[in-house]
């Protein structure tokens, strides 16, 4: 059974009627521009196969219930709940209410029977996909007009406003507006978007995604501190923001200290890796990637410091298994690494990570091939 015919099936027996429809949001891979979305720079995310699917339909009170076949678990909450805080998983849908009717939109209670196959904690944005996948369904139930940029944002609001993340717009914004075979190059300043073709089979490449399984232990209090850091460095720099910087050694060399500048040229040049991805897949050059994401690997272990031993050591077997290029991809301190390899190939690179894993008393690593395919839609 696919996803949508496992929520209908689940909204019919605990409801005893069929939903209004089915909705889905994708989860993202990042294929490159790592914490450059908080400095208004420039993002390159993809959306996935693996997808949150929510079956929805109205209630006739003013509630919202809520079932995750993931947990086994349900939440229900009223319009006089929605307080910003909110703890545990039903709080992001809760959020997505909240940021709705602080837009100014009515929606009215729902049932909303969920699942979702987009690995938690390994940096693919399963909290955005939840989000977007909840907001999509919403949307369409009340007969909103709310355009796909304003989505994203109203889903960001929800995750940094009433979940109490910090994330920049990336996440949300490839959860709505990426398209199959495309990756989505995102000015995360004016919000404009452009697809650009990402057609890894017709080039003879594949794009193996792996999960350390690493826990993130200290990805919020990090991340807070590298945004700090790099919002600190633009004031004493006299700019809006560190994709302002045109100088890049004369902007080093204002640095009160040695870390804030590592941090500074880990941004700088980060966007322009982004840029010059951009024009890569633009002339359909998909090999010339693999030089760009090297780099940015390296940018992240050396100048902003946030990959961690099994991350690295998963980077460096992908390459030595016969990958062009590998990095890490998401917020930092674990999760999951890309790398692009020969087309058939994943399989066996990824079996050797998973032998030099083991080799180094980590547990094993989980994988899949990446599709880029479309962000949140009705499904049925």
């Amino acid at each position: 059974m696919s996803d949508a015919d496992v929520v209908t099936a689940a909204f019919v027996d605990r409801t005893g009627h069929p939903p209004s429809g089915v909705w889905a949001a994708p989860g993202r891979v990042n294929l490159i521009g790592e914490h450059t979305d908080y400095n208004e720079g420039f993002v390159m995310p993809f959306g996935l196969a693996q997808r949150v699917t929510v079956a929805a339909g109205p209630r006739d009170d003013d509630r919202w219930r809520v079932a995750s076949l993931n947990n086994s678990d349900t939440a229900t909450f009223s319009r006089y709940e929605l307080n910003p805080g909110m703890s545990g998983w039903a709080s992001y849908i809760a959020g997505v209410v909240w940021a709705l009717e602080g837009a100014g939109h009515r929606v009215e209670g729902a049932d909303l029977v969920l699942t979702s196959d987009v690995p938690v904690g390994a940096g693919l944005s399963s909290s955005a996909a939840l989000e977007c996948a909840v907001l999509t369904a919403l949307v369409e139930l009340n007969g909103l007009e709310i355009s796909p940029i304003q989505r994203a944002q109203l889903a960001q609001r929800a995750e940094n406003e009433f979940v109490g993340a910090p994330t920049g717009l990336m996440d949300q914004a490839a959860a709505t507006l990426c398209t199959a075979e495309h990756a989505l190059f995102f000015d995360c300043r004016s919000n404009e978007a452009e697809q650009v073709a990402l057609d890894l089979a017709g080039s003879g490449f594949e794009l193996l995604v792996l999960d350390t399984k690493t826990p993130h232990a200290l990805v919020d209090s990090e991340y807070a501190t590298r945004r700090r850091s790099c919002e600190q460095a633009a004031q004493l720099l006299g700019v809006p923001a560190l994709r302002d910087v045109t100088d890049l050694d004369l902007a080093l060399s204002r640095m009160p200290d040695a870390v804030t500048a590592r941090r500074v040229r880990h941004v700088v040049t980060e966007n322009a890796r982004v840029l010059q991805a951009a024009d890569v897949l633009r002339a359909g050059r998909t090999a010339d990637l693999a030089p760009l994401l090297n780099a940015s690997h390296t940018s992240m272990r050396n100048d902003f410091e946030i990959t961690v031993p099994t991350v690295d050591l998963a980077v460096e077997a992908a390459r030595d298994a016969g990958a062009l290029g590998a990095r890490m991809t998401g917020g930092g301190f674990g999760g999951c690494i890309i790398a692009l390899v020969p087309a058939g190939t994943a399989p066996d690179v990824a079996r050797q990570i998973s032998d030099r894993f083991a080799a180094a008393d980590y547990g094993p690593p989980e994988y899949f091939v990446g599709h880029p395919s479309a962000g949140a839609a009705r499904v049925r």
